[in-house]
């Protein structure tokens, strides 16, 4: 059995990963959040805390009680603003006093296609928007956060969402949702862009990392390796709707059903969004169109 199969703690227990590095899983699993999301508590004194997680108030006694004598929370940071990430932040901030650390609100960091898509009334699918998310305040790509013996790199990562931050730790780096090993990240349009996605991988790529810690499973310690299979797997994907659209114009809908065979009913809403999200980085390449204005349920032709 691999590692992220083997992967299951249990909810609400601090287990050391190494030192100065603490997780506790939240009891939220599901077939988005695998056994849940992971909450990262890092330092020895004043300790950063990445990724809150739900708005549960079991969760939030578990970091609390995950803290040691004389250790207090300094730093509240957040990945990106969907709801099994982000919402226990102002809870954590009322207890503690720490700040909350973020790119920006939910709708910070969309790219222009994405933004169009929203403000015609497309609406977020798969995990769901905390669109109350404020953060204290806004971290711009590349910023240092430093804190007790402790220094966090923040690398903007959008794809899996506009919001979406890294952090990199000496030569480990907290993926968020943008890069997990138990699978790969859902992609919705309009919190989700393809184009970006990739982006961010290549982006990633170009640094030796030791280890991935993220959101949800257990440590990816073959980073380059992983990011290879995803931008592999999305041009497989890619592949895959091109050949579908030669039998003819098509729905996203339509071909989901054609190329996720294997995919469970409840899932295929998720597939769904993730070929629309193929579609839109295909018709930013030019290889296909809409036949119509640009939308979820538009259909597509090959160019």
């Amino acid at each position: 059995m691999d590692a992220q199969n083997a992967f299951d703690p249990t909810p609400g227990v601090a287990g050391e990963l190494e030192p100065g590095l603490r997780r506790v899983v939240a009891p939220n699993p599901s077939p988005m959040t695998f056994r849940g999301t992971n909450t990262y508590l890092i330092g020895t004194g004043g300790i950063a805390v990445i990724d809150p997680g739900p708005d549960d108030a079991a969760h939030l006694e578990a970091i609390l009680t995950a803290l040691r004598p004389g250790q207090h929370v300094s730093h509240i940071l957040v990945t990106h603003a969907h709801v099994d990430h982000s919402p226990l932040a102002p809870a954590l901030k009322a207890r503690t006093g720490a700040r909350i650390w973020a790119y920006g609100d939910s709708d910070a960091g969309r790219s222009a296609v994405m933004q169009d898509l929203a403000a015609r009334g497309l609406a977020g699918g798969g995990e769901g928007v905390d669109a109350a998310f404020a953060p204290d305040h806004c971290v711009e790509d590349g910023e240092v956060i430093a804190g007790d013996g402790w220094t966090l790199e923040a690398v903007h990562t959008p794809g899996h969402f506009g919001n979406h931050l890294s952090f990199g730790w000496n030569d480990a780096c907290f993926t968020g949702d943008h890069v997990m090993g138990w699978a790969s990240s859902l992609v919705s349009p309009p919190d989700g862009d393809l184009s970006d996605f990739m982006a961010s991988c290549v982006r990633l790529a170009v640094r030796d990392w030791r280890v991935f810690h993220p959101g949800h499973g257990a440590p990816v310690t073959d980073p380059a390796e992983r990011l290879r299979w995803l931008v592999e797997h999305r041009r497989a994907r890619e592949a895959d709707i091109l050949s579908a659209l030669e039998a003819g114009p098509a729905r996203a809908y339509d071909l989901a059903q054609r190329i996720y065979t294997d995919t469970p009913p409840a899932l295929l809403g998720a597939a769904t969004r993730n070929v629309f999200a193929h579609l839109v980085d295909l018709v930013g390449k030019r290889q296909v169109r809409p036949l119509g204005k640009l939308e979820s349920d538009a259909v597509f032709e090959r160019v």
